[in-house]
């Protein structure tokens, strides 16, 4: 296994050094309303009776038929205090759109508070959604309040998320602020860089520095930003003046640490992990985080020492079997590794091991060794039986034995009739051989045995689109529709619906579908899609730049060549 070097890296670390807030429902007390603002008003007939029936609901734990209640009668009075009732109300409850329409209702009435704006924030945050959460938090800080704003750029990028929209967002609010607060400048700089914009950010660090050098989370983002652009000695200096401000500050510890492995000087890089060992809690969780710091700048040695105390008892995290099977795996220890892996227990990280101790055993010339090894895992792990079976059909056909790998997926479904993933495996099996009858046929027997599997919906409704033939193209919309029901975010579903737009002869109806599958999943077929979507629009320029960065972003390429095959005019 190899181990990237993440952009960023240290803010996983950071964030878990650092604390986080929960943003998960309130836990359920005896009397969940007992902090709920009074009412005060008096009420007609109509409204007496929606509050009474909100106010038993909430105490026999309606918590729906509650929020309701206070949402018709915050209505009809236009009454704040019961528009933050009903929020209140909907945190007991298990869906958060109706926690969102509470909260959005309570901001319409008190536009002013800051209050709904950190609830919309934090509910943004949880589905994803990081620029809503920091428009939240941007009203937040207008109305005076603190944003928390480096916080949350952090946790955004941790999360994976696009940081040019976030970016632009910012300098627009500090463009409109005339003494902006650190909190934001900190945030913006550390957006400019995993942006690449290192000179923008030292820049604005520098400027930041001058007025308020006092902040250990300059000296902290400062050093995160020259990590990040290669620059360890600078790093090292930053996070050592940040540390004579804020001894013992653990996210600076560790970002010495960092700079010290990116020098090469790993005694004091270690020094320094167990020293954060020593005095910030020896837990598996920091262990596990300090160990894949190491392998990510390939270091394994001081990886393995901190992973080997903690597979010694029953409560062993999986995740320090799969890194430690890893590093045996990279170092040519192939039992070794054999047996950290079969040590992963069933769940989240199960898969995983199995399939890289198969593939381990197949790069060393060892097929009819894995497919023992895989074999003997179905035995162990019934539950997870098919799942197996379709590692096992992968593996053959990587290795050239897609007869094979044909055959024991005939077997297998009948022997697990009710696997669906290998009915699923056996249509796209048929669909690359070019039958496509047999592919519709295995995908309406998921569809006739699963109703709502949106994966069958979908490829069945896109094949029937791609394929344009003749006189399916409204039960293709019909069938990728029902997905869309079913997964509205699904970015492969969104090309789908963009895709039948466009075969139906409605580009401007296609256009914005495939421009959210693009952002949502910058595959080369959705590329492509877009691309000959924007060209039958004459947005000439805009195809050919897509064109050229998927050029540039995909090799292999074959639905971006094809293209080009099919419309010349775009490479003149």
């Amino acid at each position: 296994m190899t181990f990237a070097r993440r952009p960023l890296a240290a803010l996983g670390l950071s964030l878990l050094l650092g604390g986080c807030q929960s943003l998960s429902p309130q836990p359920v007390t005896a009397d969940p309303m007992v902090g709920a603002p009074p009412i005060t008003q008096g009420l007609d007939a109509q409204g007496l009776s929606s509050l009474l029936v909100a106010e038993l609901a909430g105490q026999r734990g309606d918590y729906r038929r509650a929020t309701r209640g206070y949402l018709e009668t915050a209505e009809r009075y236009g009454s704040v205090a019961l528009a933050e009732r009903a929020a209140l109300a909907a945190r007991f409850d298990e869906d958060p759109q109706l926690l969102e329409e509470a909260a959005r209702r309570w901001q319409a009435l008190a536009p002013e508070s800051s209050a709904p704006a950190r609830l919309l924030a934090s509910l943004a945050m949880q589905r994803g959604d990081w620029t809503t959460a920091l428009d939240q938090r941007l009203a937040v800080v207008d109305r005076g309040g603190e944003g928390e704003l480096l916080d949350f750029a952090e946790r955004a990028l941790e999360a994976g998320t696009d940081p040019l929209p976030l970016l632009a967002l910012l300098r627009r609010h500090l463009a409109d602020t005339t003494a902006a607060p650190p909190d934001a400048e900190l945030a913006t700089a550390l957006l400019e860089a995993a942006a690449g914009e290192y000179r923008a950010a030292r820049q604005r660090l520098e400027r930041l520095a001058a007025r308020a050098p006092e902040l250990p989370a300059l000296w902290r983002i400062r050093a995160v930003v020259a990590l990040d652009s290669e620059a360890p000695q600078q790093a090292k200096a930053a996070a050592r003046r940040g540390l004579t401000l804020a001894p013992g500050d653990p996210r600076l510890m560790l970002l010495t640490a960092q700079a010290e492995i990116r020098l090469g000087n790993l005694a004091a890089a270690e020094a320094n992990t167990d020293a954060l060992l020593e005095d910030h809690g020896d837990t598996p969780e920091l262990r596990l985080a300090l160990a894949r710091l190491y392998l990510e700048e390939g270091h394994p040695r001081p990886a393995r020492r901190l992973l080997l105390p903690l597979i010694g008892d029953d409560a062993a995290p999986p995740l320090a079997f799969l890194l430690l099977g890893s590093i045996a795996d990279e170092e040519g220890e192939v039992d070794n590794a054999l047996l950290y892996y079969r040590q992963v227990p069933e769940g989240e990280r199960f898969l995983l091991s199995r399939a890289r101790a198969a593939r381990m055993l197949v790069e060393h010339d060892r097929l009819l060794d894995a497919r023992t090894f895989l074999r003997i895992e179905r035995l162990r792990h019934e539950a997870v039986a098919p799942e197996l079976v379709a590692l096992e059909v992968e593996l053959l056909d990587e290795a050239g034995a897609r007869d094979q790998a044909d055959a024991l997926l005939v077997r297998s479904i009948d022997q697990y009739p009710d696997a669906t993933r290998l009915r699923y495996q056996r249509a796209m099996r048929a669909y690359e051989d070019g039958d496509l009858a047999a592919m519709e046929s295995h995908l309406r027997a998921i569809i006739e045995r699963e109703p709502d599997n949106a994966n069958a919906l979908n490829a069945l409704g896109f094949t029937l689109a791609d394929m344009n033939l003749a006189g399916r193209l409204d039960e293709a919309q019909r069938l990728i529709e029902r997905a869309h029901e079913l997964a509205p975010d699904n970015p492969a579903i969104l090309d789908s619906l963009g895709w039948v737009y466009y075969r139906r002869g409605d580009p401007e109806a296609a256009l914005p579908w495939l421009e959210r599958a693009w952002t949502a999943m910058p595959d080369q077929e959705v590329a492509a899609h877009l691309i000959e979507v924007l060209w039958q629009l004459g947005e000439r320029e805009r195809a050919r730049d897509l064109l050229e960065t998927a050029r540039d972003r995909f090799d292999p390429r074959p639905a971006i060549e094809a293209l080009r095959d099919r419309l010349p005019a775009l490479t003149p």
